[in-house]
C-alpha cells in the first residue's frame, strides 16, 4: 500500500526479491496540473508496468474494497507512505499490517518527516518500521536503520538515500516475520517529540528575519518540492517567486534586512548574520533559472528586495 515514488523503490526491491505481491493499493487518480488532466500515481504506473493486481479505493471501508481485499487472501500486508488505515484493514492479514516510515520514530510522525529532519537542522536520521495501530505512526518498533544528514544535501537527495535504506529494512523485516523471530519495541512517548508537520504555503514561506542557517536549511528542507518561497518587491511590482537552491554566507554587514544586492551573475539576499546567496529561482509562470539565466533578461532597482 503506497502512493508516491518512495514506496515505488521499495516496492520494486520486494519484487525482485521475489516475495508474492498479490495486490497493491495506491491512491485514486487525480487531475493535475494546469490541463486538470488525470494523474496516475507513482505506485499505479509502477503497478501496470509490472501488471500487478490493483486496488484504488476511495473509501478504505467501503465494503466492495474490503471484499476485494480479503480476496486477495494476503498473510501480510507492507504500506508506504500511503494513509491512515481503519483497524478492519490493518488486522486483517494473519502476520499483520507493517509501516515503513522515513525518520527514527517517535521523532517525526507525520506526512513530511524527510523536509522537517533537514528544516530543523538536524544531522541524522534513518528510517523505521513498525507494527501499525489505530493511530498515526504510533505502532510497536521492528527495526530501525540510522543515516547522517549531509550539511548541503537538499530533501530530494535525502529522500532517495533513505529510498535505499528503506528497501534493506525492509527486506530485513520481513526475514524476521518469515522466521517468527520478530521483537518489537513501544514506542516511548516524551515532550521533546519532533513532529512532521504537514507542508503547506505557510510553512514553506522564508521568513527574512531568521538566521542564514534557518533560512539555508527551509530552502534545502524544501528542494526540489515543493520549495521555500518569498515575494520580491521592486518599486511597483511584487512577485510570488520560488527559491530552489541557494548557498549560505556569513559575515557581518550593514544591509538591511531583505535587501538584494545583485550583479550581472549572482543574487544575494541580506539577512541578520549574512546572505543568502541565489542560485536558482521560479518566477510566476516561468520556469526554473539559474541566477544567471533570470539577470540576463531581468534587472533590479536599488529598492528592491525580498519580504
Amino acid at each position: 500500500m503506497g502512493t508516491p515514488e518512495f514506496a515505488v523503490g521499495i516496492l520494486d526491491t520486494i519484487i525482485k526479491n521475489n516475495y508474492n505481491v498479490v495486490g497493491v493499493i495506491t491512491a485514486a487518480d487525480k487531475p493535475a496540473g494546469r490541463g486538470q488532466k488525470i494523474k496516475y500515481s507513482a505506485v499505479k504506473e509502477y503497478a501496470l508496468a509490472n501488471n500487478l493486481t490493483l486496488l484504488q479505493p476511495t473509501n478504505l471501508k467501503d465494503e466492495i474494497f474490503l471484499s476485494a481485499l480479503e480476496a486477495l487472501n494476503a498473510n501480510l500486508q507492507i504500506v508506504v507512505a500511503f494513509r491512515m488505515l481503519p483497524e478492519v484493514v490493518w488486522r486483517m492479514p494473519k502476520l499483520g499490517t507493517f509501516n515503513l516510515h522515513a525518520s527514527l520514530l517517535p521523532n517525526y510522525r507525520g506526512a513530511a518527516p524527510i523536509n522537517w529532519a533537514i528544516i530543523n537542522g538536524d544531522t541524522k536520521t534513518g528510517v523505521t518500521t513498525f507494527f501499525i495501530d489505530d493511530k498515526i505512526d504510533t505502532g510497536a518498533m521492528i527495526l530501525s536503520a540510522e543515516t547522517a544528514i549531509e550539511p548541503n544535501e537538499n530533501a530530494g537527495q535525502l529522500h532517495d538515500r533513505l529510498m535505499q535504506l528503506g528497501s534493506g529494512t525492509v527486506l530485513e523485516t520481513l526475514t524476521l516475520i518469515e522466521k517468527g523471530n520478530v521483537t518489537t519495541t513501544i514506542q516511548k512517548e516524551h515532550p521533546e517529540i519532533k513532529t512532521a508537520y504537514k507542508l503547506n504555503k505557510e510553512n514553506c514561506k522564508i521568513d527574512w528575519t531568521k538566521s542564514a542557517v534557518e533560512i539555508y536549511n527551509l530552502i534545502r528542507g524544501l528542494s526540489p518540492y515543493p520549495s521555500a518561497w518569498c515575494f520580491i518587491t521592486d518599486i511597483n511590482e511584487e512577485w510570488n517567486v520560488k527559491i530552489h537552491e541557494a548557498k549560505m554566507i556569513l559575515e557581518h554587514h550593514e544591509h538591511a534586512i531583505g535587501s538584494l544586492i545583485y550583479s550581472k551573475k549572482e543574487i544575494k539576499i541580506a539577512v541578520k548574520d549574512g546572505f543568502i546567496q541565489v542560485l536558482s529561482i521560479q518566477f510566476p509562470g516561468k520556469r526554473k533559472m539559474s541566477t544567471p539565466e533570470l539577470l540576463n533578461g531581468m534587472t533590479f532597482s536599488e529598492e528592491a528586495k525580498a519580504l
